[in-house]
């Protein structure tokens, strides 16, 4: 139970490090969920503070998810630890203690995530995502989509016998929470409102 206590706890704080509204800090001088979506993920910081900015805000997120997984993996050999710490950290980027419980939408550290635990299923992460953006020019469709395709991908290689089968309650965890966090996208997606990229970093935070 200490490998699952010490996994959960450092994904958890991990989580709650808001790499986006430090850089956000940083680079505007100002709160970033005072602008577009109101959160401190990179798609909101890419809209409000450009692309060195995002571009450095993913990286760290993606560590997020990342590193309790390898954690889990490495250091205490238990594919369950690895498993509870980056689910811990997708809770944490959602809901960050160290930031009044507003953060992202998790799909940075989902993806961290899936790097610790499958290092060959992540491949097909950006490619899924950049064939959705590429086509749609929508950051959301990216993640309503392609977080869930990961999923089924991650599903495929534990069947396949690449990965354990533990790592899709990851998979399906974090999906859960990722469609959750979108709702509101997805209803300005079927409204026809939801901003493209280039698009929304000076309206007011929507959700």
């Amino acid at each position: 139970m200490t490998d699952y206590a010490v996994t959960i706890v450092l994904g958890y704080v991990m989580g709650s490090l808001p790499w986006g509204l430090i850089v956000g800090y940083l680079w505007l001088r100002r709160d970033i969920r005072d602008s577009g979506s109101g959160k401190t993920g990179t798609t909101n910081v890419l809209r409000t503070a450009g692309k060195i900015p995002a571009g450095l805000v993913m990286i760290l997120d993606v560590a997020k998810g990342a590193v309790p997984a390898l954690v889990g993996r490495l250091v205490f050999d238990n594919d369950g630890a690895a498993v509870a710490g980056a689910c811990a950290s997708v809770v944490g980027h959602i809901w960050p203690v160290f930031a009044g419980f507003r953060g992202g939408r998790g799909v940075a550290s989902t993806y961290g995530g899936v790097l610790g635990l499958a290092p060959l299923v992540s491949l097909g992460f950006p490619v899924i995502g950049a064939i959705l953006v590429i086509a749609t020019r929508y950051v959301s469709v990216m993640s309503v989509v392609g977080v869930p395709l990961c999923a089924a991908l991650m599903a495929v290689a534990a069947a396949f016998g690449w990965t354990e089968w533990v790592y899709v309650v990851f998979a399906v965890f974090a999906t859960a929470l990722v469609e959750y966090k979108h709702i509101p996208n997805i209803r300005r997606l079927l409204d026809g409102t939801e901003p493209k990229i280039g698009q929304g970093g000076g309206s007011p935070a929507t959700g």
